[in-house]
């Protein structure tokens, strides 16, 4: 049987941390930052831990990760 593989553009877009949770971006964070508001900006630097329904959705994809 094949090895299964971790989806290649998952990998680069979560990180899991030490006890096993699931940190993703937020959105609107790319450009046109000047525009935005300095607390805006102070929340969307911070990655937030993923929801449990999304992270079982998604487990097959990410067992490769830790």
């Amino acid at each position: 049987m094949p090895k299964m593989k971790t989806h290649s553009s998952l990998k680069d877009r979560i990180k899991v941390t030490g006890t096993g949770k699931v940190r993703r971006q937020k959105a609107y964070q790319n450009h046109l930052m000047y525009g935005k508001a300095k607390s805006q900006k102070q929340r969307l630097g911070k990655s937030p831990i993923m929801a449990a329904g999304d992270v079982a959705r998604l487990k097959q994809q990410i067992a490769n990760l830790k």
